[in-house]
């Protein structure tokens, strides 16, 4: 049956959601980030009435595990970690990255008229700091997920060979130092679709994280990124 409970707490929008082989059956959406943590449960508990849901009958429990927002990563884990000893269920943990990707090749208008396109999801980390990643058409890193400043030139190589969709809420901050004829942008967020659709593969194959050492996937440490652009 696979019934797969979802939480997303790891940037803006708060996302919960209860799905069947994939398929959304309910959800429900916190706009504001610092309300995530109050409304996790209430919204889970709420569903569970709302539709006829047992927790107890989930098959799992999927949680974005990160780069995003360090208190809502902890909350979404927390959160996920203790349905999951619980419940004695299985963990499964997504990028948060690689979810921006799949909605982006999903659902983004910009993207459907430019599938050529490179796609480079952008959390924002303040100031012209981001955590990113560059993917190909079929969700192949190019560039494997990082912190990163943004610099005027670490992009140039691969705008010159072809177009990149920045997608997310760092998107923008591209702006401020490139313009550029293959420059693509939407601010778009995780959409329940990508979550489902992700973590029932997982599912399907297998992919559990081990319980008692699953941590949020901060990306925190630092390098120097100005080599490791693709040639």
């Amino acid at each position: 049956m696979a019934l797969i409970l979802t939480i997303d707490t790891a940037i803006d929008k708060a996302l919960v959601c209860f799905s069947k082989k994939g398929n959304v059956l309910c959800s429900a959406v916190n706009e504001n980030q610092k309300e995530h943590a109050s409304f996790l449960q209430v919204a889970i508990k709420n569903l569970c009435v709302e539709y006829n849901l047992e927790l107890k009958n989930v098959d799992a429990v999927a949680v974005t595990s990160g780069p995003g927002s360090y208190t809502g990563l902890r909350v979404g884990m927390a959160s996920a970690k203790g349905l999951c000893y619980a419940l004695n269920k299985p963990l499964i943990t997504l990028s948060t990255l690689e979810l921006l990707a799949i909605t982006t090749i999903q659902s983004s208008a910009i993207y459907a008229k430019n599938t050529t396109a490179l796609i480079c999801p952008m959390i924002d980390a303040r100031r012209m700091e981001v955590f990113t990643a560059i993917y190909n058409k079929n969700l192949t890193p190019i560039l494997q997920p990082t912190p990163l400043v943004i610099t005027d030139s670490f992009f140039t190589q691969l705008l010159d060979a072809q177009p990149i969709l920045f997608v997310g809420n760092g998107a923008f901050k591209i702006n401020n130092l490139y313009s550029h004829f293959n420059i693509l942008i939407d601010q778009l967020n995780i959409s329940t679709t990508a979550l489902t659709s992700l973590s029932y593969q997982f599912f399907e194959n297998q992919w559990f994280a081990n319980l008692a050492y699953a941590v949020p996937n901060y990306l925190k440490e630092f390098e120097d990124n100005l080599n490791k652009i693709p040639k």
